[in-house]
Protein backbone atom coordinates (compact mmCIF):
# COMPACT_ATOMS: atom_id res chain seq x y z
CA UNK A 1 0.00 0.00 0.00
CA UNK A 2 1.23 3.32 -0.93
CA UNK A 3 2.28 6.13 1.93
CA UNK A 4 1.46 9.67 1.12
CA UNK A 5 3.44 12.47 1.91
CA UNK A 6 2.21 16.26 2.15
CA UNK A 7 5.11 18.94 2.36
CA UNK A 8 5.56 22.42 1.85
CA UNK A 9 6.93 25.80 3.10
CA UNK A 10 5.86 26.83 6.63
CA UNK A 11 2.66 28.61 6.75
CA UNK A 12 1.19 26.94 3.37
CA UNK A 13 -1.83 25.55 4.91
CA UNK A 14 -0.88 21.73 5.45
CA UNK A 15 -1.75 20.97 8.83
CA UNK A 16 -5.67 22.45 8.05
CA UNK A 17 -5.66 20.59 4.71
CA UNK A 18 -4.60 16.85 6.26
CA UNK A 19 -7.04 17.46 9.04
CA UNK A 20 -9.70 18.45 6.38
CA UNK A 21 -9.60 14.80 4.78
CA UNK A 22 -8.76 13.20 7.42
CA UNK A 23 -12.42 13.60 8.25
CA UNK A 24 -13.93 11.26 5.17
CA UNK A 25 -10.32 9.59 4.20
CA UNK A 26 -9.46 6.15 5.53
CA UNK A 27 -5.93 8.17 6.49
CA UNK A 28 -4.13 8.49 9.60
CA UNK A 29 -1.68 11.34 10.01
CA UNK A 30 1.82 11.21 11.13
CA UNK A 31 3.65 14.21 11.99
CA UNK A 32 7.08 15.33 10.20
CA UNK A 33 7.88 18.82 12.16
CA UNK A 34 11.10 18.33 14.09
CA UNK A 35 9.77 20.72 16.76
CA UNK A 36 6.67 18.97 17.50
CA UNK A 37 7.86 15.95 18.44
CA UNK A 38 9.13 17.70 21.31
CA UNK A 39 6.62 17.80 24.29
CA UNK A 40 6.22 21.60 25.76
CA UNK A 41 6.84 23.14 22.15
CA UNK A 42 3.07 24.55 21.41
CA UNK A 43 2.68 27.51 20.78
CA UNK A 44 6.51 28.44 18.59
CA UNK A 45 5.66 25.25 16.94
CA UNK A 46 2.06 26.16 16.09
CA UNK A 47 0.76 22.60 17.53
CA UNK A 48 -2.65 22.04 16.47
CA UNK A 49 -5.26 22.70 19.08
CA UNK A 50 -6.69 19.96 21.19
CA UNK A 51 -9.82 19.91 19.33
CA UNK A 52 -8.25 19.55 15.88
CA UNK A 53 -6.30 16.82 17.47
CA UNK A 54 -9.32 14.94 18.83
CA UNK A 55 -10.93 15.03 15.31
CA UNK A 56 -7.73 13.68 13.32
CA UNK A 57 -5.15 12.39 15.82
CA UNK A 58 -1.39 12.90 14.43
CA UNK A 59 1.26 10.39 15.87
CA UNK A 60 4.96 11.45 16.68
CA UNK A 61 3.59 14.00 18.01
CA UNK A 62 5.33 15.45 21.11
CA UNK A 63 6.47 11.98 22.28
CA UNK A 64 9.91 13.05 22.85
CA UNK A 65 11.28 14.96 26.23
CA UNK A 66 13.02 18.77 25.55
CA UNK A 67 16.32 17.33 26.70
CA UNK A 68 16.45 14.22 24.41
CA UNK A 69 18.13 14.87 20.98
CA UNK A 70 16.18 13.30 18.31
CA UNK A 71 17.54 12.88 15.04
CA UNK A 72 16.29 12.29 11.20
CA UNK A 73 17.75 8.23 11.91
CA UNK A 74 15.24 8.43 15.09
CA UNK A 75 12.23 9.60 12.74
CA UNK A 76 12.60 7.00 10.11
CA UNK A 77 12.83 4.17 12.44
CA UNK A 78 10.18 5.75 14.35
CA UNK A 79 7.86 6.45 11.21
CA UNK A 80 8.72 2.87 9.56
CA UNK A 81 6.75 1.23 12.30
CA UNK A 82 4.31 3.83 12.34
CA UNK A 83 3.82 2.99 8.71
CA UNK A 84 3.61 -0.74 9.12
CA UNK A 85 0.74 0.16 12.10
CA UNK A 86 -1.30 2.26 9.91
CA UNK A 87 -0.98 -0.09 6.97
CA UNK A 88 -2.11 -3.22 9.50
CA UNK A 89 -4.99 -1.32 10.48
CA UNK A 90 -6.22 -0.73 7.04
CA UNK A 91 -5.51 3.07 6.50
CA UNK A 92 -3.02 4.60 4.56
CA UNK A 93 -0.19 7.02 6.69
CA UNK A 94 -0.42 10.72 5.71
CA UNK A 95 2.86 12.29 6.75
CA UNK A 96 2.44 15.78 6.83
CA UNK A 97 4.75 18.33 7.61
CA UNK A 98 7.61 21.01 6.92
CA UNK A 99 10.96 19.28 8.15
CA UNK A 100 12.21 17.96 4.44
CA UNK A 101 15.47 16.31 5.87
CA UNK A 102 12.69 14.16 7.97
CA UNK A 103 11.03 13.78 4.76
CA UNK A 104 14.68 12.82 2.77
CA UNK A 105 15.46 10.38 5.37
CA UNK A 106 12.44 8.13 4.94
CA UNK A 107 12.12 8.38 1.05
CA UNK A 108 15.98 8.15 0.52
CA UNK A 109 17.50 5.98 3.41
CA UNK A 110 20.41 7.11 5.49
CA UNK A 111 24.61 6.70 4.90
CA UNK A 112 25.93 3.92 7.47
CA UNK A 113 27.29 5.72 10.02
CA UNK A 114 28.95 4.98 13.42
CA UNK A 115 26.94 5.33 16.64
CA UNK A 116 27.88 8.48 18.84
CA UNK A 117 30.65 7.85 21.02
CA UNK A 118 30.32 9.86 24.12
CA UNK A 119 34.35 10.21 24.66
CA UNK A 120 35.35 11.74 21.24
CA UNK A 121 31.91 13.87 21.52
CA UNK A 122 33.72 14.96 24.85
CA UNK A 123 36.86 15.37 23.69
CA UNK A 124 34.95 17.64 20.68
CA UNK A 125 33.09 19.60 23.40
CA UNK A 126 35.92 20.43 25.56
CA UNK A 127 37.24 21.76 22.40
CA UNK A 128 34.72 24.03 21.74
CA UNK A 129 34.56 25.12 25.64
CA UNK A 130 38.33 26.26 25.15
CA UNK A 131 38.62 27.73 21.86
CA UNK A 132 34.62 28.67 20.59
CA UNK A 133 32.98 26.40 18.16
CA UNK A 134 34.70 27.94 15.29
CA UNK A 135 37.54 26.19 16.17
CA UNK A 136 35.22 22.98 15.49
CA UNK A 137 34.64 24.26 12.38
CA UNK A 138 38.30 25.36 11.41
CA UNK A 139 39.21 21.30 12.73
CA UNK A 140 36.33 19.60 10.38
CA UNK A 141 37.80 22.29 7.32
CA UNK A 142 40.99 20.46 8.09
CA UNK A 143 39.49 17.10 7.55
CA UNK A 144 36.53 16.94 5.35
CA UNK A 145 36.02 20.62 3.91
CA UNK A 146 33.06 18.95 1.71
CA UNK A 147 30.84 19.18 4.91
CA UNK A 148 32.35 22.03 6.87
CA UNK A 149 31.59 24.63 3.76
CA UNK A 150 28.11 23.14 4.25
CA UNK A 151 27.81 23.65 7.81
CA UNK A 152 28.07 27.14 9.38
CA UNK A 153 30.13 27.53 12.85
CA UNK A 154 27.20 28.19 14.99
CA UNK A 155 26.20 24.55 14.12
CA UNK A 156 27.13 22.90 16.81
CA UNK A 157 25.27 19.58 16.48
CA UNK A 158 26.07 18.84 13.06
CA UNK A 159 29.69 20.18 13.40
CA UNK A 160 30.33 17.65 16.35
CA UNK A 161 29.07 14.83 14.48
CA UNK A 162 30.66 15.48 11.05
CA UNK A 163 33.98 15.81 13.27
CA UNK A 164 33.23 12.77 15.40
CA UNK A 165 32.41 10.90 12.00
CA UNK A 166 36.00 11.28 10.99
CA UNK A 167 37.56 10.81 14.15
CA UNK A 168 35.86 7.36 15.06
CA UNK A 169 36.37 6.18 11.31
CA UNK A 170 38.95 7.94 9.05
CA UNK A 171 36.68 8.80 6.48
CA UNK A 172 34.64 12.43 6.31
CA UNK A 173 31.15 12.19 6.94
CA UNK A 174 31.01 13.84 3.15
CA UNK A 175 32.52 10.50 1.63
CA UNK A 176 29.69 7.69 3.31
CA UNK A 177 26.97 10.78 2.07
CA UNK A 178 28.74 10.07 -1.61
CA UNK A 179 28.83 6.61 -1.09
CA UNK A 180 25.11 6.53 -0.24
CA UNK A 181 22.88 6.18 -3.04
CA UNK A 182 19.05 5.55 -3.47
CA UNK A 183 16.85 5.47 -7.17
CA UNK A 184 13.69 6.40 -7.32
CA UNK A 185 10.99 5.82 -10.82
CA UNK A 186 7.69 6.57 -11.60
CA UNK A 187 5.07 4.39 -11.58
CA UNK A 188 1.82 4.26 -14.27
CA UNK A 189 -0.15 5.22 -11.18
CA UNK A 190 1.81 8.59 -10.75
CA UNK A 191 3.32 7.09 -7.82
CA UNK A 192 7.03 6.98 -6.80
CA UNK A 193 9.47 4.22 -6.25
CA UNK A 194 11.76 4.55 -4.04
CA UNK A 195 14.46 1.93 -3.98
CA UNK A 196 14.91 2.53 -0.14
CA UNK A 197 11.42 2.02 1.06
CA UNK A 198 8.81 -1.00 0.65
CA UNK A 199 6.20 0.86 -0.36
CA UNK A 200 4.94 3.26 -3.48
CA UNK A 201 4.63 6.89 -2.36
CA UNK A 202 2.62 10.24 -3.35
CA UNK A 203 4.49 13.07 -2.74
CA UNK A 204 2.67 16.35 -3.01
CA UNK A 205 3.47 19.94 -1.50
CA UNK A 206 1.09 22.91 -0.85
CA UNK A 207 3.42 26.57 -2.87
CA UNK A 208 2.57 29.28 -1.91
CA UNK A 209 3.14 30.82 -5.75
CA UNK A 210 3.63 34.37 -4.40
CA UNK A 211 5.96 35.52 -1.53
CA UNK A 212 5.31 38.49 -0.16
CA UNK A 213 1.75 36.81 0.63
CA UNK A 214 4.07 33.97 2.14
CA UNK A 215 5.84 36.86 4.35
CA UNK A 216 2.94 38.56 4.95
CA UNK A 217 1.54 35.65 6.61
CA UNK A 218 4.79 34.37 8.52
CA UNK A 219 4.77 38.22 10.01
CA UNK A 220 1.11 37.58 11.21
CA UNK A 221 1.37 34.14 12.37
CA UNK A 222 4.73 34.62 14.37
CA UNK A 223 3.24 38.09 16.09
CA UNK A 224 0.09 36.34 16.57
CA UNK A 225 2.20 33.66 18.32
CA UNK A 226 3.46 36.24 20.88
CA UNK A 227 -0.26 37.43 21.41
CA UNK A 228 -1.02 33.97 22.05
CA UNK A 229 1.80 33.41 24.98
CA UNK A 230 5.24 32.88 23.52
CA UNK A 231 7.42 34.82 25.64
CA UNK A 232 6.12 33.45 29.06
CA UNK A 233 5.78 29.78 27.33
CA UNK A 234 9.60 30.01 26.54
CA UNK A 235 9.80 31.73 30.30
CA UNK A 236 8.43 28.36 31.33
CA UNK A 237 10.66 25.95 29.49
CA UNK A 238 14.05 27.98 30.84
CA UNK A 239 13.21 27.19 34.40
CA UNK A 240 12.76 23.59 33.77
CA UNK A 241 15.93 21.51 35.01
CA UNK A 242 18.13 20.70 32.09
CA UNK A 243 16.81 22.95 29.98
CA UNK A 244 19.33 25.09 28.11
CA UNK A 245 19.78 27.16 24.71
CA UNK A 246 22.08 24.89 23.30
CA UNK A 247 19.64 21.86 23.03
CA UNK A 248 18.32 21.03 19.64
CA UNK A 249 14.57 21.66 20.82
CA UNK A 250 15.53 24.93 21.63
CA UNK A 251 17.25 25.54 18.49
CA UNK A 252 13.82 25.79 16.74
CA UNK A 253 12.49 28.58 14.74
CA UNK A 254 11.19 31.28 17.08
CA UNK A 255 12.43 29.55 20.38
CA UNK A 256 15.97 30.54 20.00
CA UNK A 257 15.04 34.14 19.31
CA UNK A 258 12.75 34.80 22.13
CA UNK A 259 15.48 32.90 24.46
CA UNK A 260 17.81 35.31 23.69
CA UNK A 261 15.51 38.15 23.94
CA UNK A 262 14.94 36.93 27.81
CA UNK A 263 18.89 36.69 28.05
CA UNK A 264 18.97 40.68 27.19
CA UNK A 265 20.72 40.38 24.17
CA UNK A 266 18.26 43.02 22.45
CA UNK A 267 14.95 44.02 22.70
CA UNK A 268 11.58 42.97 22.22
CA UNK A 269 11.33 44.63 18.54
CA UNK A 270 14.86 43.14 17.54
CA UNK A 271 13.39 39.95 18.76
CA UNK A 272 10.38 40.56 16.50
CA UNK A 273 12.24 41.15 13.18
CA UNK A 274 14.36 38.48 14.17
CA UNK A 275 12.05 36.22 14.52
CA UNK A 276 10.15 36.80 11.32
CA UNK A 277 13.49 36.94 9.39
CA UNK A 278 14.36 33.80 10.57
CA UNK A 279 10.86 31.93 9.94
CA UNK A 280 11.37 33.55 6.30
CA UNK A 281 14.58 31.77 5.72
CA UNK A 282 13.45 28.54 6.82
CA UNK A 283 10.71 29.14 3.68
CA UNK A 284 13.14 29.95 1.52
CA UNK A 285 15.38 26.41 2.41
CA UNK A 286 12.17 24.81 2.21
CA UNK A 287 11.05 25.94 -1.18
CA UNK A 288 14.72 24.95 -2.33
CA UNK A 289 14.79 21.48 -0.64
CA UNK A 290 11.20 21.20 -2.90
CA UNK A 291 12.36 21.80 -6.11
CA UNK A 292 14.48 19.02 -5.98
CA UNK A 293 12.28 16.49 -5.11
CA UNK A 294 11.78 14.19 -7.56
CA UNK A 295 7.90 13.89 -9.11
CA UNK A 296 6.50 16.05 -6.91
CA UNK A 297 2.77 16.99 -6.94
CA UNK A 298 2.32 21.20 -6.47
CA UNK A 299 -0.45 22.74 -5.73
CA UNK A 300 -1.18 26.40 -5.16
CA UNK A 301 -2.14 26.74 -1.41
CA UNK A 302 -3.75 29.90 -2.40
CA UNK A 303 -6.26 28.59 -4.74
CA UNK A 304 -9.28 26.74 -2.95
CA UNK A 305 -9.88 24.64 -6.18
CA UNK A 306 -6.29 23.98 -6.41
CA UNK A 307 -6.67 22.86 -2.50
CA UNK A 308 -10.06 20.29 -3.65
CA UNK A 309 -7.99 19.26 -6.34
CA UNK A 310 -5.08 18.05 -3.70
CA UNK A 311 -8.29 16.31 -1.54
CA UNK A 312 -9.83 14.69 -4.63
CA UNK A 313 -6.32 13.48 -5.69
CA UNK A 314 -5.72 11.71 -1.82
CA UNK A 315 -9.28 10.42 -2.16
CA UNK A 316 -8.66 8.80 -5.40
CA UNK A 317 -5.73 7.28 -4.07
CA UNK A 318 -7.28 5.77 -1.38
CA UNK A 319 -10.36 4.52 -3.70
CA UNK A 320 -8.17 2.52 -6.12
CA UNK A 321 -6.50 0.61 -3.01
CA UNK A 322 -9.58 0.02 -0.55
CA UNK A 323 -12.07 -0.48 -3.11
Amino acid sequence: MPVLLLMGPTCSGKTALAIEAAQTLPIDIINVDSALVYRGLDIGAARPSDEELAAAPHRLLGFRELDAPYSAADFRADVLQEIEQIHANGKLPLLVGGTILYFKALVEGLAPLPEADPAVRADIAALAEREGWPAVHAALAQVDPVSAERLKPTDRQRLQRALEVYRLTGRPLSAFHADHHTTVTQNRDGLSEFSALPWPVYSAALLPPDRAWLHHMIEHRFRQMLEQGLVDEVQTLRQLPGIHRDLPAMKAVGYRQVWDYLDGQYDYESMVERGIIATRQLAKRQFTWLRKWPYLHGFDSNDASQRRALVEQLAKICKSVFS
